[in-house]
């Protein structure tokens, strides 16, 4: 998708900051929004991703990773009807005024959901499917097509119209383009491809640098 949610290789946003010592989640709500992703089965992980792409430009800049998630979560059961958006809403601002809410939650450990959880993250891992046949190897150039569809897509802005090498074929996996929209599952070969720093940014790359891009066969071309 072509807009602010697609950062990569765009000017302005400032270093990547790092932290020491980072934990896992900085808050405790951030765990449960990761469980409850991982254990929903309404939707597929291109879905949640356009999801993420579709949330207000404004509110995604100045918002955290997970709460992308939460909204991209509330978004989806919305839209599928899981749960009424109007309930939803009444929910969440009775919480808002409850007081010591994170006392009323039952702590306990379950071995079973633990083992579903377990199968739901294994379940929603793309599957390598070798009944393609990839129109590339490795050590063949190719050029990015210059794209712009409307909906979800995996190829980055930043690469567009930028040639590079394919170092590694990796298999015919199902294209996020179509799978984000329900459109049926479509195998094609992904190749890692990879580019020169100097072909993406010209002479502010940085000095004997690459890229390496994983990307669908349809989104590149021979020279």
């Amino acid at each position: 998708m072509d807009g602010i949610h697609d950062l990569g290789g765009m000017d302005g946003m400032g270093p990547v900051e790092r932290e020491e010592d980072e934990p896992v989640f900085h808050e405790e709500w951030e765990g449960r929004v990761f469980a409850m992703q991982l254990a929903n089965s309404q939707y597929n992980t291109d879905e949640f991703r356009h999801a993420r792409e579709r949330i207000d430009p404004a509110h995604y800049l100045e918002s955290s990773y997970y709460e992308h998630w939460l909204v991209a979560m509330e978004k989806l059961f919305t839209e599928k009807g899981t749960v009424d958006a109007d309930e939803l809403r009444e929910r969440i601002e009775a919480l808002g005024t409850a007081r010591d809410f994170d006392d009323d939650l039952p702590e306990r450990y379950d071995s079973d959901v633990v083992e579903a959880m377990r199968a739901a993250l294994e379940n929603r891992l793309s599957k390598r499917d070798d009944s393609v046949t990839p129109a590339f190897e490795a050590g063949d150039d190719v050029d990015v097509r210059n794209i712009h569809p409307r909906g979800h897509t995996r190829c980055p802005r930043y690469v567009r119209r930028a040639r590079g090498t394919v170092a590694r074929v990796d298999g015919g996996f199902s294209l996020p383009d179509a799978s984000a929209h329900r459109e049926g599952r479509t195998v094609e070969p992904v190749y890692h491809v990879r580019f020169d720093a100097a072909e993406l940014w010209g002479d502010d790359a940085e000095g004997n640098s690459a890229v390496y891009v994983d990307l669908w066969e349809s989104y590149l071309e021979a020279p």
